[in-house]
């Protein structure tokens, strides 16, 4: 322990760096340490005592400032102790959501440093998190609107998790996977719910000797899992971010060689990018993965021998393409993002190897971590594309980040190449975009240019040309390239002293040759900045505005968005480029900056403006050489021109006089100490201007005043230089140029700091003194009735503001006597922070910001009775206001704005390698200033005293004021004072209610303002308080507050009834503190580390008397909450509210029904009453409602253990962590049996019913628990006297048949027309009523049911049918639990009804049917459903009531098996085979539906590794059964297809026509394509003719069946769907069928873009020759497309050399097929394949084309008919056309070959058809595709082939 540490008491855990750089940095250890002392002592005694809400909060509030200012400067013992309080109080069992979100997040900021507690310091439970997390994320109330949650507490918990599990105890691992195993069935939604839990829970931060008990439990299950599942299901995302996260935890311990082609697999499909020319192009619907995962996961992937490297390499040079500028879509976005994140990743990764202090967490073994040529050859890969992607549409933003980190890591491979580009960008006129886009690349790897000795020595030899050629960027008719050109030269003159060092070889012997050459060119440093000043000139001179009113003040006419932009990139860049320069250089610049001022004068508003910036600049940069030509210049210039007496009096003064005015203005804001010795002539400005009549003139000298004032009071930092050295010493001392982009060091920064010394602060008190004075007696003389025009009083209180703003940071805060807001067990203190303001100035002993507001509030009290209408002046007034009440020398928002630019500019600029904060020190000096202002903004201790309440009273009256300009002043700054002050709403909320009563006494605009008030500012709103007092009486306020008919007040109540809705959380009635809490709050107190608490631990007694209150306070909240309830329901029931403001009241009331405390009955009623109302909003409100209010009132079900081992009388597993997913003896009790269901009530209560359908599945949970039998549960059909009082009121109204019959009336009527859904709130109501009461509505509600569903009218059917299902549904949901009596009973009258239901279907009701089963089927267990189920079973395709009906039956049965999954198996077998022989169903709409079922059925053939096989139908079986019926199709004669380049004649008489599109309209409406099978009764066909047509449906059902494995199931494509494919292939050409044609393409299409697996390839290439030797040239064309995206889509599991072989030689032998199309898709084949970099481009490939295309044709006679021989043709066109291929592959470069190629092609130009055209096209396509740059193309060829080229690229003059 050092000295400071003794001095402290304890070793900080991680303290802020920046305050020991703080001029007062001495102080604050002494501070801190009494600050920390407070803090223990009151958290830990607000706890014990119990007082949370308020207490904890505010103790937390602080602890939260204390780490903000101090870091985490507490022991290790304090901060063990912070973190277990905390963690206490987030898992309180239900503490307020709010509490909780706002503990969680403090929480997550004292466990994020994971470096400074390991795992033997801390230890976490995880059940409680898992707790708290179910409750909010499977919340069973929130739906209901019963809990409403903060809006971002999800992932604040989340992230809780995130840093909480490296502390969870080693054997966590274990009990995670016991606990949500059992969710795992693949088919449930509970498997998402599983995997977020793994990814969110397990913890992977573990010591090599703890993998046992870590991810070795889980890895291969969940990566087989991984790799079984092909179609990225939703809960991948999941797994992938687990397994990203274990990869970079465990770097070095994992072999992920065997996953790697698999995992890049996964993700390039993931892009969803566009493959091959084909017309369909599947979009998977499923989500990409996240990109921050997979770049981590590869990053950490590399290393240590892994093949990660390579497969990094052929996917960009897969992607190459898709990066090109010319090539943008949708996927160009996902695309940029892993470029620029990929190197940023890894440069993180290479800073932990080989920079990052080691700390507890496991280091990377030696073996695995990267060397510098892994480096090298992962730049390289990544080289290429970057350099593509610079020029994108979407900007070079991207590019440049991913050029910033790869120029890190090795700038001599991107530098170079990068300035290949710029310079000839920067010479060139007519490629801004090119030029801006490697503007901002330079930009971004500007530090690693200069300061790389190792990789990169000559970097810095580029500044200057740099800067020299980039001066023409400054155009002020390019204003892009103007802002690019200003950043590039603010960023280099920041890293470099812009010194002449071009003498040091005279002086030095020690300079290298690159120093030597480096010196020598700082010569041209002056004439730089020279030129540049010119360009400025020029640039302001362009933008002089013309004509500018004169009437307006200067805030009214604001820049534009360009001019402000340009402001900003101008003055950072003239300050930057002043600040480095050495003194000779700063003295010539000046001089010609004061030669150009002295000699102009511009208007003020935009060219002013900016040469304000240029002499604000020069003044700040050297304030004493400034000054001493600037000020003497302009006061000269003002006193000459102020001498004549009218200059005061003119409103319109001369530019002259505005623009001296203006720069002496900003001349002033530089060093405070450099300006007393202009002290007279400043006074003397002051004295002649103040006063001048023309706005602009005085209000450009209250800014003087201001900043003189801020500059003399103001401590802040003078030096930002990119080095603290002097560098104006002698040559042979000091070498500027090796201190080029140097960073800045922290403990050796050389910071200097302005301290106002005491000639500062007396020249500061004189000012105000002369100014300010006068100014207060006359306010004090107007406020007495003394006449002053308005202009004057403007004037006058504007100078008071400029005085109170300017020496804000030494007046004293405003003082008064305390008062305490809200009560409290424990001191509600807040502290003073120091920050150097010792002592406050004030005028012969009175305290100045006192006067002022004196004064202030004496003139508004003046003005509000006799001048309201002086809206300019009440708003100076307001703005005085805010100065008194916010402002001591910095404002937080201005201090937010600094603080995010800092960070863009940190971000922009950090070596994230080298880490220990290597950053500029221009960056590091702002930081400090900013750690300064941060203390300044919080240095009051916000006491609110009765000064402040009176204040805030005044801005209450100007919030309600008559002047909406007013009004909207006063409330925002009266909103700010809310959120500054804590609490002090309160004491006005009396006075802002008062307003909203009717009164003819209170105007409107009091009312309005009132609402306004209430309304509030962004989320924040008085209506949404979390406290019982304060809702309970604004809430009835504003629904009362219904005397307005104005449009814009009801639209006000509109807004803030919204803004409840949204904002309202649910607000805690009882808080109960468990005792956890109080120990851990104990243990704070007396953990014995140094600095001792304050107080002492709270006695016995306070803790009881704790105890008693918090009873109290729950209690009090009780009677509020109940009072607040009657009140609005008595608002609404006395019937005197609008209807709006009645609905607000029922509304809000419905935000008041709560899952812990029931509504009052009194409530209830009306709600249930409201449900018939004639208005359909009460109607909509009510039913959601009563809704809740059922879920409110329902009886918890008991709940008994269960072994499912012993019901179904098997052994269990010996080892809990070895599962067998699928049906086993010990769940296989759960499946459907139709013979064994329970129909009586003996076997009813024998079977266990299990409702939840993946128990059992994946493995059993430790403790299984089902429901008690039905005798054991509440008691069913109660009578009234058993009701509760709330159950009573609904009781009442359902018993009545007025009542019910109004209610369904309602109920069934359509809302919108045809646009009506199954209603699940209509729903959920019916099913609580159901459970709730059981039978008790029974009887009164089936007579409707039976009539609903009896409905056919046209204009009814479609309301009633949906209303219909909506009963049904919640009938039989609400039915769980009744006994088998009342099950039985209700099945026997209610499935006829469903059957008649069914069979009225019709196309508008059959989607709320289809819902219907699905809800009745869902988590049920489908034995105690087995009415339904045999109902939906029994012939569905019976063809009653036409195809239409048979579809929807189809569909309703399909919803209910599907909610089943597994468990029946026995149902989906007999559907299948029921099924089968209807496949050649004639209707399209039927075997549309017929394929969808397919896919429902084998969804669960689903091999899971370890699993068992399914007892579901399988698929391979079923391929075997219908693959004779379609054998036939396989063979189908040319001629039945699309006839080639033969032009077939077919005989209609022998062939039918297949018009697949007679529509025939049937009896019920119902209509069907069907295939006609005209001409079959006329001329009775051959039979195979009508065996083809059958054969052709059926393959019409198999291909929808395959299109909808797409998203459906998790195995795409199984090796025995192959076995369709040279099925499908020759049917994609048949002509005369255009529906059998485009199933064929998208089935094709969908099979092509399917996961293939690697165990599948050779069954698929095996098809693949096979479907290419068929006799279909049409088969063998759309093959070739189908490898294409197949390959591409698999791209790294088709990485086996024999695969591509195989390949190879397949589109070879097809490039020389017989048929021309074959060959010209094979040549595009080939060159897609050769662009993407899976066939390699060789010499042997060339001379095969070589070869081929000179094969010699007979040459003919002019008089021969003859054609060439075809087999000579053949072969000379495959070898053209495969060398049109290698041109075609390489559409944006030349490699070396590809002259002589094009030589080789032009050779044939002369040749015969098809030939001649396949070169010219190429031809066409070369120049296209390299037009964009000839320039650098044309290197690669000689003079000779060139003179060809252009022979044969430009075309003949027309005229020549």
């Amino acid at each position: 322990m050092d000295e400071r540490e003794a001095k402290l008491g304890f070793t900080p855990q991680k303290e802020n760096v920046y305050n020991k750089l703080l001029p007062y940095a001495e102080d604050l250890d002494s501070e801190s340490n009494e600050l920390l002392a407070e803090i223990k002592a009151h958290l830990g005694r607000t706890v014990q005592v119990r007082d949370v809400k308020t207490g904890a909060v505010h103790w937390i509030n602080q602890l939260v400032k204390y780490i903000r200012l101090y870091g985490f400067k507490f022991s290790k013992e304090d901060h063990i102790s912070f973190i277990k309080l905390l963690f206490e109080l987030v898992t309180a069992p239900d503490l307020e959501m709010s509490l909780v979100q706002k503990f969680a997040s403090v929480l997550i900021s004292l466990l994020k440093k994971r470096a400074l507690l390991s795992r033997e310091d801390l230890v976490l439970p995880w059940k409680p998190l898992h707790k708290l997390l179910e409750s909010v994320l499977y919340s069973q109330y929130e739906h209901h609107g019963m809990q409403l949650f903060p809006p971002n507490i999800e992932n604040v918990l989340k992230n809780l998790v995130r840093v909480a599990r490296a502390y969870f105890p080693a054997d966590s691992t274990q009990e995670m996977l016991d606990e949500w195993r059992p969710l795992m069935c693949p088919f449930d939604v509970t498997i998402l719910k599983a995997m977020s839990y793994f990814e969110m829970f397990l913890p992977t931060v573990l010591p090599p000797e703890e993998h046992a008990k870590g991810f070795k439990l889980w890895f291969d299950e969940f990566m087989n899992f991984y790799e079984s599942s092909h179609n990225t299901p939703s809960w991948e995302g999941h797994l992938v971010i687990l397994f990203a996260r274990l990869a970079n935890h465990t770097i070095g311990y994992i072999d992920w060689n065997p996953y790697i082609p698999k995992i890049f697999t996964r993700f390039l499909r993931s892009l969803s990018l566009p493959v091959g020319t084909s017309i369909v192009q599947v979009c998977r619907t499923r989500v990409g993965y996240d990109i921050d995962v997979v770049v981590l996961w590869m990053v950490s992937m590399l290393g240590g021998g892994t093949i990660t490297q390579e497969h990094l390499d052929q996917l960009f040079q897969a992607l190459e393409s898709y990066y090109h500028p010319s090539n943008h879509g949708k996927w160009s976005l996902r695309l940029l993002q892993f470029l620029s994140k990929l190197p940023a990743t890894l440069v993180k990764r290479l800073h932990r190897e080989r920079h990052k202090k080691p700390t507890w967490e496991p280091t990377i073994p030696e073996s695995h971590k990267l060397t510098d040529a892994e480096v090298t050859k992962f730049v390289e890969s990544m080289k290429t594309v970057t350099f593509l992607a610079m020029f994108g549409k979407a900007g070079s933003n991207d590019a440049g980040t991913a050029m910033h980190n790869l120029a890190i890591l090795r700038p001599e491979l991107i530098i170079p190449t990068l300035l290949e580009k710029l310079y000839p960008a920067m010479e060139t006129l007519t490629e801004p975009h090119r030029l801006t886009s490697t503007l901002n690349c330079i930009v971004s790897v500007s530090r690693s240019m200069l300061r790389n000795p190792k990789w990169y020595p000559e970097g810095p030899s580029h500044v200057l040309p740099i800067l020299n050629l980039s001066l023409p960027g400054i155009d002020s008719n390019d204003f892009r390239k103007s802002l690019m050109t200003f950043q590039l030269m603010s960023t280099f003159a920041s890293l470099v002293p812009l010194v002449d060092c071009s003498e040091a070889p005279q002086y030095r012997t020690d300079l290298t040759d690159v120093e030597k050459e480096l010196c020598s060119a700082t010569a041209q440093f002056e004439d730089f900045v020279l030129q540049f000043l010119d360009r400025i000139f020029a640039l302001i001179e362009n933008s002089a505005r013309e004509h500018t009113s004169r009437m307006d003040s200067l805030s009214h006419e604001r820049l534009n968005a360009q001019e402000a932009m340009l402001e900003i990139g101008l003055s950072s860049t003239i300050s930057a480029l002043l600040q480095q320069c050495s003194d000779a250089l700063y003295q010539s610049a000046l001089q010609k900056l004061f030669r150009f001022v002295a000699t102009s004068v511009f208007e003020i508003r935009v060219a002013g403006k900016f040469v304000s910036d240029l002499c604000r600049a020069a003044a700040k940069a050297n304030s004493k050489e400034a000054l001493k030509l600037f000020v003497p210049h302009f006061s000269r210039n003002i006193k000459h021109l102020t001498e004549n007496e009218d200059v005061q009096k003119e409103e319109h003064l001369d530019d002259e006089l505005l623009w001296n005015l203006l720069l002496l203005s900003e001349v002033v804001r530089c060093e405070g100490q450099c300006l007393l010795v202009y002290k007279e002539e400043l006074l003397q400005v002051l004295r002649s201007t103040l006063h001048l009549t023309c706005k602009q003139g005085y209000e450009l000298s209250g800014n003087l005043l201001r900043y003189c004032l801020k500059v003399l009071t103001l401590i802040y930092t003078t030096d930002y230089r990119s080095i603290k050295e002097d560098w104006n010493r002698p040559l042979q001392d000091y070498l500027a140029v090796r201190d080029w982009g140097k960073p800045g060091k922290l403990d050796d920064l050389g910071l200097q700091w302005h301290i106002p010394s005491a000639e500062e602060k007396a020249f500061a008190t004189e000012l105000l003194e002369t100014f300010l004075v006068p100014e207060l007696e006359r306010l004090v003389k107007f406020a007495q009735g003394e006449a002053m025009s308005r202009e004057e009083l403007k004037k006058t209180l504007g100078i008071v503001n400029h005085c109170l703003v300017g020496a804000g940071s030494l007046l004293a805060p405003l003082s008064g006597e305390t008062i305490n807001m809200v009560l409290s067990l424990v001191p509600m203190k807040r502290f003073m922070y120091s920050c150097g303001y010792k002592d406050s100035i004030n005028i012969k002993g009175k305290d100045i910001r006192q006067m002022i507001t004196d004064v202030v509030r004496q003139v508004l009290a003046y003005m509000m009775s006799s001048h309201e209408d002086d809206t300019k002046s009440l708003f100076l007034i307001i703005r005085i206001y805010t100065s008194l009440l916010f402002y001591n020398g910095a404002l937080k928002e201005e201090f937010d704005t600094r603080w995010k630019s800092f960070h863009m500019v940190k971000r922009a600029m950090a070596n994230k390698l080298v880490g220990e904060k290597q950053h500029m020190r221009a960056l590091l000096v702002d930081r400090i200033m900013l750690q300064h202002e941060w203390r300044v903004v919080n240095r009051t201790d916000k006491t609110f005293t009765d000064l402040h309440k009176a204040m805030f009273s005044d801005l209450l009256s100007l919030s309600v004021s008559r002047y909406s300009e007013v009004r909207i002043q006063a409330q925002r700054v009266l909103s700010q004072g809310f959120l500054f002050f804590t609490y002090s709403y309160k004491l006005l909320l009396p006075d802002i209610l008062k307003n909203l009563k009717e009164d003819p006494d209170i105007p409107h605009h009091q009312f309005k303002g009132a609402l306004y008030v209430i309304l509030g500012t962004q989320k924040r709103c008085l209506a949404t308080k979390r406290n019982w007092d304060v809702i309970s009486e604004v809430w009835p306020a504003i629904v009362q507050a219904q005397h307005s008919e104005k449009p814009s007040v009801q639209k006000l109540i509109e807004d803030l009834g919204d803004k409840i809705d949204k904002n309202f959380e649910t607000t805690a009635i009882s808080i109960k503190i468990p005792d956890k809490c109080v120990e851990a709050a104990g243990q704070l107190l007396s953990n014995g580390s140094q600095p001792t608490p304050k107080a002492q631990a709270a006695t016995c007694d306070e803790i009881d008397m704790g105890l008693k209150e918090e009873e109290k306070r729950n209690q009090h909240y009780l009677e509020v909450y109940h009072k607040l309830c009657d009140t609005l329901t008595e608002l609404v029931e006395n019937g005197n509210l609008m209807w709006k403001f009645s609905q607000l009241a029922m509304e809000l009331m419905l935000m008041l029904i709560r899952h812990d405390t029931p509504l009052p009955s009194r409530s209830v009623r009306m709600y249930v009453q409201n449900m018939v109302d004639e208005t359909l909003m009460v109607r909509k409100l009510s039913t959601v409602a009563v809704s809740a209010l059922l879920k409110q009132q329902k009886r918890s079900h008991k709940m008994i253990e269960m072994n499912p081992y012993e019901v179904s009388h098997t052994a269990p597993p010996t080892d809990s962590n070895v599962v067998l997913p699928g049906v086993r003896p010990d769940n296989k009790w759960l499946c459907y049996d139709s013979a064994d269901v329970p129909d009586t009530k003996e076997k009813w209560e024998s079977t266990v019913f299990v409702e939840k359908t993946h128990w059992g599945y994946y493995s059993w949970p430790k403790s299984m628990k089902i429901y008690a039998p039905s005798q054991d549960q509440p008691k069913l059909s109660r009578n009234r006297e058993e009701l509760s009082e709330g159950e009573k009121a609904i009781y009442d109204c359902f018993s009545d048949q007025t009542f019910i019959d109004k209610l369904i009336g309602f109920l069934s009527l359509e809302e919108e027309k045809g646009k009506d859904k199954f209603s699940t709130k209509n729903y959920t109501l019916l099913k609580g009523l159901f459970r709730n009461f059981d039978v008790a509505f029974l009887h009164l509600l089936r007579p409707h049911l039976e009539r609903l569903v009896a409905d056919t009218k046209h204009d009814t059917h479609e309301s009633s049918q949906r209303c219909a299902a909506e009963m049904v549904a919640g009938l039989i949901r609400g039915s769980k639990h009744w006994d088998f009596e009342r099950a039985s009973s209700m099945w026997q009258w209610l499935l006829p009804v469903v059957k008649t239901a069914v069979g009225n279907m019709a196309v508008e009701s059959v989607s709320a049917w289809g819902t219907c089963f699905a809800t009745i089927s869902e988590s049920r267990d489908p034995r105690k459903l087995y009415p339904i189920m045999e109902l939906v079973m029994d012939s569905p395709l019976s063809g009653e009531g036409g195809s239409f009906n048979d579809a929807s039956r189809l569909y309703v049965l399909q919803g209910a098996l599907a909610q089943q999954e597994w468990r029946v198996p026995q149902l989906l077998h007999r559907l299948l085979d029921y099924i089968q022989p209807h496949l050649m169903h004639p209707y399209k709409n039927v075997r549309d539906r017929l394929g969808s079922v397919l896919t429902s059925i084998f969804l669960f053939d689903y091999p899971l590794p370890h699993g068992t096989a399914p007892d579901s139908p399988q698929r391979a079986k079923f391929i075997e059964e219908i693959l004779p019926k379609l054998i036939m199709l396989r063979d189908m004669k040319e001629q039945d297809q699309a006839s080639g380049k033969t032009n077939h004649v077919i005989d209609k008489k022998k062939v039918p026509d297949e018009t697949d599109a007679a529509l025939l309209v049937e009896e019920n409406g119902g209509a069907g394509a069907m295939e006609t099978e005209s001409g079959a009764e006329v001329t009775r066909p051959e039979n195979g003719d009508s065996e083809r047509k059958t054969a052709i449906k059926l393959c019409k059902s198999v291909m929808k069946w395959l299109q909808g494995n797409v998203n459906r199931t998790n195995y795409t494509l199984p090796p025995e769907l192959f076995k369709l494919l040279p099925i499908i292939a020759p049917l994609e050409s048949v002509m005369n069928d255009d529906d059998l044609k485009r199933e064929c393409s998208v089935t094709m299409a969908c099979m092509a873009q399917s996961y293939v697996d690697s165990t599948n390839v050779p069954t698929a290439l095996q098809t693949i020759k096979e479907v290419a030797g068929l006799s279909s040239w049409h088969a063998r064309a759309s093959i070739l497309s189908y490898i294409q995206v197949m390959v591409f889509g698999n791209l790294f599991i088709f990485q086996d050399p024999k695969y591509k072989e195989e390949i190879r030689e397949l589109v070879l032998h097809l490039l020389c097929d017989d048929q021309l199309e074959v060959r010209e898709v094979a040549a595009v084949t080939l060159g897609g394949f050769l662009h993407c970099g899976y066939l390699t481009m060789n010499k042997d490939l060339l001379s095969h084309f070589e070869k081929l295309s000179s094969t010699k044709l007979k040459k003919r006679k002019r008089t021969s008919v003859e054609p060439p021989s075809i087999e000579s043709l053949l072969k000379r066109h495959a070898g053209v056309l495969g060398m049109s291929a290698c041109v075609q592959a390489y559409p944006y470069d030349v490699p070396e070959f590809m002259p002589q190629v094009l030589m080789d092609l032009s050779d044939h130009l002369d040749d015969p058809q098809p030939i001649q055209m396949t070169v010219k096209k190429t031809l066409s396509d070369f120049r296209r595709t390299h037009y964009d740059n000839w320039q650098d193309h044309k290197q690669k060829f000689t003079d000779d082939q060139l003179v060809v080229l252009t022979d044969l690229l430009v075309s003949p003059n027309y005229y020549a």
